[in-house]
């Protein structure tokens, strides 16, 4: 996170946090006792609300640190060990119940789809780290956002025929897949926060 991150990879991490491919699933399961002519209404609503969450996080993400006095070399590491125990459980998914725990009854609202579903931990930490160390540039992390967002929203709105096209299985892959690179992603976002406190020990 040390080198110039551009727009483009900065929106691929946020989709890789975001992960949509392995919410597919999960969301199902959570929409299944909501009437077929309400699921799309509550996801659109749903995703909405998480762009919503994660956009006040980007434009105050900078007033947060420095209410907490946290430094920049603190941010990066926590946010690749936050961003590495992620992707290991998706790679490794836990035997029961997800990341979300047990499903409630009726409609969900916000919680669990929108947070942490879509604005999770992660992500939330990935956006501090982008608007700390690399500040100046909220209008480049808006449109990564966005872009992410976008493409989330894309495949989650298309869950039932990915579902059925795809299965279940392909899904669990590509999720893997997608947990790895997020863990190289971690590896590196760690390494360079230790590089900076070194330096600045030096």
């Amino acid at each position: 996170m040390e080198t110039q991150m551009t727009t483009m990879s900065a929106a691929i991490l946020l989709f890789l946090i975001m992960d949509p491919l392995g919410n597919i699933p999960i969301f199902l399961t959570l929409l299944k006792d909501v009437a077929p002519k309400r699921r799309r209404a509550v996801m659109v609503r749903e995703l909405l609300i998480a762009l919503a969450v994660l956009l006040m996080f980007l434009m105050g993400g900078q007033l947060i640190l420095k209410l907490l006095q946290l430094r920049q070399e603190s941010i990066s590491i926590a946010g690749g060990i936050v961003l590495f125990l992620i992707g290991i459980r998706m790679v490794f998914p836990p035997a029961e119940g997800g990341i979300f725990g047990q499903a409630g009854e009726g409609e969900p609202f916000i919680v669990p789809m929108a947070i942490p579903g879509v604005a999770g931990p992660s992500a939330m930490a990935a956006l501090l780290l982008l608007t700390n160390t690399q500040p100046g540039r909220n209008a480049d992390w808006a449109i990564a956002l966005l872009c992410a967002w976008l493409a989330t929203a894309i495949i989650l709105l298309s869950s039932t025929y990915l579902f059925r096209w795809l299965g279940e299985s392909v899904l669990t892959a590509l999720e893997r897949v997608m947990g790895m690179l997020l863990i190289a992603l971690s590896v590196q976002m760690f390494l360079s926060g230790i590089a900076a406190y070194l330096h600045l020990a030096v």
